[in-house]
């Protein structure tokens, strides 16, 4: 039994830079207690503004429930003169009260978490990044949860087709999984559901976009949204195409080959074509390429008014940053 599972007088620590997988465990806590208790009550607070006053007001009982769920986000902001409190709350917590604390990786309060891991009432969820090689099986792994059997082949070209966004492959697979309940997905599955016209595929849309080609970029842009790909997939594969890119860069001279595909974390084929657009790109173009995807990502997810007007600026942008050679 873990804490999730009996999450109050408890306290997760939750670590790691992987977002989607720290979420994911914070909604797992307050799932369960939300099971145990209909009535309980939920709140979230920074910890960059806690104090001793305000952890003792939302781990206290209210009016209205005794069990109560209080997340505290951004640990490692956490100010000194909070410290000593917060561990002596962890060291014995309120027994109806589920703390969960976020620490979002870094040196910065590794102290805090040293201590923190030291006491037998916290249990620690780490949410580390993925290597290149284990997105196909956190792809397996996700078809498993949903009672489905995703194979490695399959698995393997959904991550081609989507990139190395957690939150977009969770969401392929269960799509896949809530299509095909019960059944083996295989690669022609695969390729049908996210297929159609090669020029239709979300990572075509990027892969033009980072060679400079706006009005091919711009065509196969059209082509993915009215065959139906979701926006959130299109601004996956540019954020997958924009880390080739920087991990490209970033890498070591006078790799082999082989060496370079499991560094830049692709396949050995994707490196003709990144080595193609990296002729374009500056570490500083690439830089502001991330934060326009980012800032494009954050838009639609936001639910932006008009989702292809902002996937249609994407393109302008990055094709606008790329330099011409």
């Amino acid at each position: 039994m873990t804490d999730i599972d009996a999450p109050l007088g408890r306290v997760a620590l939750i670590t790691g830079k992987e977002e989607f997988l720290g979420e994911r465990t914070v909604a797992a806590v307050r799932e369960e207690v939300r099971r145990i208790d209909g009535e309980a009550e939920f709140s979230e607070t920074r910890a960059a503004s806690l104090t001793l006053a305000e952890l003792g007001e939302l781990a206290a009982p209210s009016l209205f429930s005794s069990v109560r769920c209080v997340v505290v986000r951004g640990l490692e902001d956490l100010p000194d003169e909070s410290v000593d409190g917060l561990l002596d709350y962890a060291a014995a917590p309120v027994e109806d009260v589920a703390l969960v604390l976020v620490h979002t990786g870094g040196a910065k309060g590794s102290g805090v978490l040293a201590k923190l891991r030291k006491l037998p009432s916290v249990t620690e969820h780490k949410s580390v990044e993925l290597r290149p090689s284990e997105f196909p099986q956190f792809v397996m792994a996700e078809a498993k949860r949903h009672g489905a059997r995703v194979d490695r082949e399959a698995a393997d070209a959904l991550v081609q087709a989507i990139g190395q966004d957690l939150r977009s492959l969770a969401a392929a697979a269960h799509q896949l999984t809530h299509d095909f309940p019960g059944q083996v997905i295989d690669v022609a599955t695969v390729k049908k559901y996210f297929g159609g016209r090669a020029e239709a595929k979300s990572f075509a849309v990027a892969d033009a976009a980072f060679s400079g080609r706006r009005q091919a970029a711009l065509e196969e842009l059209r082509w993915a949204l009215d065959g139906g790909t979701p926006p959130v997939l299109v601004t996956s594969a540019f954020a997958g195409g924009a880390r080739g890119l920087a991990r490209y860069h970033g890498a070591p001279p006078r790799l082999k080959e082989a060496d370079l595909a499991r560094e830049v974390g692709v396949p050995p084929w994707k490196l003709r074509s990144l080595r193609e657009q990296s002729r374009g790109w500056s570490e500083a173009g690439l830089a502001r390429a991330i934060r326009a995807v980012a800032q494009a990502d954050a838009d639609i997810k936001g639910a932006a008014s008009d989702a292809n007007y902002t996937l249609e600026r994407l393109v302008l942008t990055i094709t606008g940053l790329r330099e011409p050679r």
